[in-house]
């Protein structure tokens, strides 16, 4: 018989102090979702009026050459920086192989047993660079996400190979190698739009910290009343981002484009052999707004369970952040101040996902 989660600090209890996760609920018979899973309605998303992202993913080999390609695929990575903040690469260098590896990885690993998880809890972690958890920030949040998570911060790979959990280290290290000068081609070009050499300093400084997480988004008996993950942008430079072939990413639209209009709800289904890449908030305030890093959320599913994989690229703590003085020259104004990224980050991880709210902090008139 299935336990009884009538209130949300049953819930509470079972999912987040015992480490047992919303994996730990569905496999305990739930029939429908707990109370503390149902999300307000205006937060719910609408998977019958989503529009469709119909663009197909830019192939990052054409940036090898020089020429119309090369020029071609330029505009495209730049065009999709300055309106969505997300787009779809294919030719990245990232073995296929691998990203195969790693979403059978993410399931081998959030069906172990909880015991095995839960010693990553972040009041028990033997390491500060692991954190197991559910949901975001589950003491703030008013209705809890259908997620579990394995977070991990890179430092080097002897400190990843002493601390990350034995079962998944190999395979994301590998993932994190393979994807960073792919990163780094990336912000060149990005950056290069506003007249920064390929060689200079500030694009390693730039990704000079790296996060990777495992999620895992369980098959939901109740979809329509739950979300994966609540509305938000991403903190940092670049997410680099692997889906499976399940779907369920939303990305809002800040202005009106060719294939939707500003409030819209797209959605970015996946496509095989490709990965996600978005624009984050230290790149939406370098560029001085030009660069949109895009509010995005997932939605559940209930035929099967969803793994994504993302890699989070940012500056270190102690970094000042400000936007870039020759696009306010030109723009005449900045409209973020300078601040240390530490800061920013204690506000964004304090706080429960309300979409792009987290940029408030360094604007210099918040709307």
């Amino acid at each position: 018989m299935a336990p009884s989660f009538e209130d949300g600090n049953s819930v509470f209890e079972f999912v987040v102090r015992r480490g047992n996760g919303v994996k730990g609920l569905v496999d305990s018979g739930l029939s429908k979702v707990p109370e503390a899973y149902v999300q307000p309605p205006k937060e719910r998303i609408d998977k019958e009026n989503a529009v469709k992202h119909g663009l197909p993913p830019i192939d990052l080999s054409k940036l090898d050459g020089f020429g119309p390609d090369h020029d071609e695929v330029v505009d495209q990575i730049v065009k999709a920086a300055e309106t969505l903040g997300f787009f779809q690469v294919v030719n990245h260098g990232v073995p296929l192989h691998l990203l195969e590896s790693l979403k059978d990885t993410a399931h081998y690993f959030f069906s172990l047993p909880p015991q095995r998880k839960a010693v990553y809890r972040s009041d028990v972690s033997p390491s500060p660079l692991v954190k197991y958890g559910t949901s975001f920030m589950p003491e703030k949040e008013k209705a809890l996400e259908w997620k579990d998570y394995i977070l991990m911060q890179y430092t080097n790979d002897d400190e990843a190979l002493q601390h990350w959990p034995q079962e998944i280290k190999g395979v994301l290290l590998e993932y994190l190698r393979s994807s960073i000068g792919m990163v780094k081609k990336l912000l060149q070009v990005l950056l290069g739009n506003f007249g920064i050499k390929p060689d200079d300093p500030m694009i390693d400084v730039l990704i000079g910290k790296k996060m990777l997480s495992m999620n895992f988004y369980p098959a939901c008996p109740n979809p329509d009343l739950t979300v994966g993950v609540g509305r938000h942008s991403d903190m940092g430079t670049l997410t680099v981002l692997l889906q499976d072939g399940i779907g369920g990413l939303y990305v809002k639209m800040e202005q009106d484009i060719d294939y939707g209009k500003k409030g819209d709800w797209i959605e970015i289904p996946p496509t095989p052999n490709a990965l996600v890449i978005n624009v984050g908030d230290m790149l939406q305030i370098l560029s001085n707004g030009k660069y949109k890093s895009a509010e995005h959320r997932v939605r559940t599913t209930s035929t099967s369970s969803r793994v994504s994989i993302p890699i989070f690229t940012m500056p270190r703590e102690t970094t000042k952040i400000v936007p870039l003085p020759q696009v306010v020259e030109k723009d005449g104004t900045a409209l973020y101040r300078e601040f240390v990224l530490i800061d920013y980050m204690k506000n964004f991880f304090g706080n429960a996902h309300e979409g792009k709210k987290s940029l408030d902090f360094a604007q210099i008139n918040p709307t």
